[in-house]
């Protein structure tokens, strides 16, 4: 296992305890190789909770967080990183305020947008579960699995439901993702037992480092009129609590402890690409894969009239 913590500068440390969020540290290392120098990229996340009620003006809750985001980027930049994943779910105002600080600090940032109109990576998994029946209000995108290559390496992002579907983590590292992202916003009792080992067995199947982050705090803290949705559940004012607990994952099947499940946090972590290779080459999973097979019998297995290739008799 190739991780360690990182040393964290006293200044961080004091701006965190002063801010008030959790703040984590961790280097995941590669062998030294004779023919290719490290490939070291700083990556942050960030998990957050809602600043001001949901029923305030919606400008003033905009502000209130940038300015806490703002806070918790000063202090994730002091080591100059430089792929930053967080969760800001609003349209213009935080695209915006997004873009600058990407051209301030010379970094990628990875946020949610409530689009409208075109992306660049829509959520292709909508789930019907619990209180989210996002049925009602998303479309299954329509872009694929496309990585970005940026100047740090090549990422994507599996946008929350995607964590639970292995072959939506396989079709991003099969277009070759190095660091693939996955925001979410999700209940304990839903799904905490899950979110641990998801991303953790996305990196080792893949080949790839994962980033599992998560909402903290309460999605809506209230909402006036009570609700139910069809779970048999009793009606209720909230979607609960949102575990936060965000954590990175390494090819080599390490991952770094979670942040806090109850507090904002920023995990700050440097990791060695050279990483994804060398793991690789010791297992061989994508030349090992049948992926000839997989997709045919996937072929066979969305058509109405596919039959299930069940042995009933059988000479043991």
């Amino acid at each position: 296992m190739h991780f360690r913590k990182l040393n964290l500068p006293q200044s961080a440390i004091d701006a965190a305890v002063e801010q008030d969020f959790d703040l984590k540290g961790y280097v995941f290392e590669a062998s030294p190789e004779q023919l290719r120098p490290p490939r070291t990229v700083h990556v942050g996340l960030i998990q957050n909770k809602i600043v001001l009620p949901t029923d305030a003006p919606v400008l003033e809750q905009i502000k209130a967080l940038h300015k806490h985001v703002g806070e918790m980027v000063e202090v994730h930049v002091w080591g100059q990183y430089r792929v930053f994943p967080g969760t800001m779910p609003f349209d213009g105002l935080t695209t915006h305020f997004c873009i600058q600080l990407a051209k301030k600090y010379n970094m990628v940032v990875v946020s949610p947008i409530l689009e409208r109109d075109e992306s660049k990576s829509r959520k292709n998994h909508i789930p019907s579960v619990g209180d989210f029946n996002e049925s009602t209000y998303y479309m299954e995108g329509n872009t694929g699995h496309p990585v970005f290559q940026t100047q740090f390496g090549k990422i994507a992002v599996n946008i929350c439901y995607g964590r639970h579907h292995p072959l939506s983590w396989l079709m991003y590292s099969i277009h070759g993702a190095e660091i693939i992202f996955n925001p979410s916003a999700t209940d304990g009792l839903l799904c905490e037992p899950m979110c641990p080992i998801e991303a953790r067995n996305a990196a080792i199947a893949n080949h790839c480092f994962t980033c599992a982050i998560n909402h903290v705090g309460t999605l809506c803290e209230y909402f006036k009129n009570e609700f139910k949705s069809g779970d048999g559940k009793k009606a209720h004012h909230d979607f609960g609590n949102f575990y936060g607990s965000s954590y990175v994952a390494a090819p080599d099947g390490s991952r770094s402890p979670g942040l806090s499940r109850t507090r904002d946090g920023l995990l700050m972590t440097e990791m060695d690409l050279n990483l994804n290779r060398q793991v690789a080459d010791k297992w061989n999973f994508k030349m090992t894969g049948r992926y000839e097979l997989y997709a045919e019998e996937l072929k066979k297995a969305i058509q109405h009239d596919f039959k299930p290739n069940v042995l009933r008799k059988t000479v043991l």
